[in-house]
């Protein structure tokens, strides 16, 4: 696991070199061991790395044989021994045992066709030092990231956007159209990031860029196609398939081990791998802490359980530091435990496996069951529950609400994947005018439901949640909290051959006896004892809603709040009585609170103060 960044300029030699060790610097928490470079008189190429495969051999960038083309690599790819053994019958000849090397022989001789053939996690750029030209890639699922921004004869390209700030001819603005999607999505939901003209190469792309032009072409998307078998022969291949991958996933030259929560995604992915420890953490508050189901299993598997206790001041002490690590505003409470969760890991192992991508694959939201009640409720004529739908959505949370919108609307009426924070309305009475300009919710969540027009209710639910909620949310905050304490997460359960038995998943096996991933869940019978095979998600629940009605915290709140800066994007007045409201029980405001706190914070360390 490593960082990457690059340019292409008109600047000297040696300037760039000075540009590019303090881009290098800037994300060196993604790679501690050691660095490298590639500068010419048109790119400068840089390289942080955190060794886990051949330790000794395999510093970066590394070329061909010709030595006319080298690669920068982030990621793992586990199936590269036999991605190897191919190219060496093609005479292809290798230095090191990386697998970065692979993808390297491997465009040599297929070409772009090479990202379809890797099964793993990457972001990648390799130089052709004849042509001239930039060839880089983001893995399937978008487990890896990949930022690019080009303004006139400057194209800038890495694993994190705080790289680009060092370079002089970089241009930081503030993107004013990304904040109002934020206060419904609470991630950045535009393909554009929260700097104005720095994009996301999106999951499953892939690019060239020479003179000047850049081509940005799709080479995957998901296609659900339902395959005609029984559940016990899904249930036998979900299990062959995690088995396999968690194989592929635990090789490593350095210590390894596993998180673990509650549920029951990490305790299968723990139950398969076996690992030496496993870690955990939680919160001294009632049904806010996992760490006694996580020990107890544990202690079941003869497996050490680390774990640690996060206090409300670690919380809000290092929310400032989080905000840094992620780049842009983001508004997903399990983040904070899981940097907490990193730095106590980092302290044992280099490498941890987790459970992320089970809900998207297997259908493990609570938004995607449908209960007794919701098809009794749909009975009544649906011009009737339409009207209640939309007269319910449009309104300020109350006891029901979400029942009505979602047996009343149609999907992509009113779904955005698990968060939906602020509604188009309640956007109006926070937000400055010239922050209302940005795109309202469906405008984004279109594209993605016209891709699944002719599919089923919650096959369309899952398609968005792959492309929007799993990427810009859970993949992001991963990535990010895990390299902030340099350490490598791995994600097996989110494999593209898993991937291929879950797509022909019909829907009546993936949500069965108002059981979510019901057929997922009985694969883990065969692993798990069954309490924990039934576990509802938990996902890292934290209780920032209690805490900012204590007077120490809510008065941080509210001195955020209060500061001059606020006045620029929002109605001071209104966000200052939603925290009083939520303080004296008038309304539950604490996500809409966290998801305004978070942006100023961001705000704050990005444009205010010097970074």
């Amino acid at each position: 696991m490593c960082g990457i960044v690059g340019f292409i300029d008109k600047t000297k030699t040696e300037d760039k070199k000075k540009i590019l060790n303090k881009m290098m610097n800037k994300i060196e928490h993604r790679g501690p061991n050691s660095k490298g470079e590639y500068i010419d008189n048109d790119v400068a190429l840089g390289f942080r790395r955190l060794s886990i495969i051949d330790l000794e051999g395999g510093s970066q960038p590394i070329y061909n044989e010709k030595k006319d083309m080298l690669i920068t690599f982030n990621g793992e790819i586990y199936n590269f021994k036999e991605l190897r053994k191919e190219l060496e019958e093609k005479k292809h000849i290798f230095k090191t045992n990386t697998d970065t090397e692979v993808i390297l022989h491997g465009y040599e001789e297929y070409g772009s066709e090479i990202v379809k053939k890797l099964r793993g996690m990457f972001s990648f750029v390799i130089y052709n030092l004849k042509t001239k030209e930039l060839f880089g890639a983001r893995d399937h699922f978008g487990i890896k990231p990949f930022y690019y921004y080009k303004q006139d004869e400057l194209f800038i390209y890495g694993s994190e956007i705080k790289s680009f700030l060092v370079h002089p001819n970089f241009k930081k603005e503030l993107n004013e159209e990304a904040l109002k999607p934020y206060l419904t999505f609470q991630f950045s939901a535009l393909e554009e990031t929260f700097f104005k003209n720095v994009f996301k190469l999106k999951e499953g792309h892939m690019f060239t860029y020479k003179d000047g032009k850049l081509n940005i072409e799709k080479y995957y998307d998901v296609k659900y196609e339902v395959e005609n078998k029984s559940e016990e022969e899904f249930i036998k291949e979900i299990n062959d398939k995690i088995e396999k991958s968690v194989e592929c996933h635990k090789v490593s030259d350095v210590k390894l081990g596993a998180f673990l929560s509650g549920g029951v995604d990490s305790s299968y992915i723990v139950s398969t791998l076996m690992p030496n420890k496993t870690f955990t953490v939680g919160f001294a508050r009632d049904h806010f802490n996992e760490i006694d189901q996580a020990s107890s299993l544990s202690d079941i598997l003869k497996i050490e359980n680390i774990n640690k206790v996060i206090t409300p001041d670690e919380f809000f002490d290092n929310l400032e530091n989080i905000m840094y690590y992620s780049d842009e505003p983001h508004a997903n409470l399990s983040a904070v435990p899981l940097y907490f969760l990193s730095k106590m890991t980092s302290d044992y192992v280099t490498v941890v496996l987790s459970g992320e991508g089970a809900d998207e694959l297997f259908g493990g939201y609570e938004s995607y069951a449908i209960t007794k009640r919701d098809l009794k409720y749909r009975k009544i004529p649906k011009f009737i529950r339409h009207a209640l739908g939309k007269f319910a959505f449009n309104k300020p949370w109350f006891h029901g609400r979400k029942f009505l919108v979602r047996n009343g609307l149609d999907v992509e009426e009113y779904y955005t994947g698990s968060s939906f924070i602020f509604n188009e309305f309640e956007k109006k009475a926070v937000l400055k005018p010239k922050y209302l300009k940005g795109k309202d919710f469906k405008e984004i969540t279109k594209p993605y439901f016209d891709q699944v027009k002719d599919k089923d209710e919650i096959t369309k639910m899952q398609y968005l949640d792959m492309h929007l909620w799993m990427v810009e949310d859970i993949l992001l905050k991963a990535d990010k909290m895990t390299m902030a304490n340099s350490i490598e997460l791995r994600v097996p359960i989110l494999d593209r051959v898993v991937m291929d038995t879950a797509r022909k998943i019909p829907t009546n096996l993936k949500i069965a006896n108002n059981t979510t991933k019901y057929v997922f869940r009985e694969a883990a019978f065969k692993k798990l004892p069954e309490e924990w095979a039934k576990r509802p998600k938990w996902g890292f629940p934290v209780p920032f809603h209690y805490w900012i009605k204590e007077d120490k915290y809510y008065n941080k709140v509210k001195e955020m709040f209060s500061e001059d800066f606020v006045n620029e994007f929002f109605n001071q007045k209104n966000i200052l009585k939603m925290l009083e409201d939520h303080k004296n029980d008038k309304a539950p405001n604490g996500r809409k609170i966290y998801v305004i706190y978070t942006f100023l914070i961001w705000y704050k360390k990005y444009f205010i103060e010097e970074n």
